[in-house]
């Protein structure tokens, strides 16, 4: 079986374009449901950081509606990937780069690292629903409501990571558990991701909560 990785290469911040996130969508879709012979994904960023969000420079010249269609696209793309996916945060995650770290099954994150969600300093509406996937209801108001930069150490307190690798062995600790993942049951392992998407859908489809309520807010 085979361990993939999906690398965001768009320098210098891997900021979000329409075509990168048409890229992501049609990299999982191929990838995490295509191929029976992948077991695990590692989905990581070049360079300093993992992803910086929408790229503001470019976004008034890209058709808006478009560009937030193929970003749900892109993040729905992870999400429902057949196989787990492995978050290797090498560095900050911010505003959508942060959406798509919560749409992992496992973090692991270097001392580089760090997360927010910016959007109420820009006059939006944060994403709580999609941030109840790795956080409690007041920590996902706390990190919605303020904006501010949390760091790597912070969400070890938090439960986001379950501790800080150094930006030399980020790699190497996220290829470890994707190892052990593909020593199971391909079929067994599939299953499980697919059955633990249904359920929590089932009891809190932020899915659904993120395009009826909190795209229109």
């Amino acid at each position: 079986m085979i361990i993939a990785t999906i690398t965001l290469a768009r320098p210098p911040v891997n900021a979000l374009n329409l075509q990168l996130c048409l890229d992501i969508a049609a990299s999982f879709t191929e990838v995490g449901k295509g191929r029976d012979d992948v077991s695990a994904i590692i989905f990581t960023g070049e360079g300093k950081c993992f992803c910086a969000g929408k790229d503001v420079k470019v976004a008034d010249d890209e058709p808006q509606q478009e560009r937030a269609a193929a970003l749900a696209a892109a993040v729905a793309s992870v999400y429902h990937s057949e196989v787990p996916v492995i978050a290797a945060v090498n560095g900050p995650a911010i505003g959508a780069g942060f959406r798509f770290v919560l749409q992992t099954d496992i973090v692991v994150a270097s001392s580089n690292a760090s997360f927010s969600m910016p959007e109420i300093d820009h006059g939006l509406n944060p994403s709580i629903g999609t941030m109840l996937r790795g956080f409690n209801q007041y920590q996902a108001r706390e990190i919605g409501f303020t904006g501010r930069k949390y760091s790597a150490e912070e969400m070890v307190k938090m439960g986001l990571l379950r501790d800080v690798q150094t930006p030399e062995g980020l790699i190497d600790e996220a290829r470890s558990i994707a190892t052990v993942l593909a020593a199971k049951s391909p079929l067994a392992l599939r299953a499980a991701k697919r059955s633990a998407n249904e359920v929590e859908l089932m009891f809190r489809n932020f899915e659904t909560a993120f395009r009826v309520i909190e795209s229109k807010a």
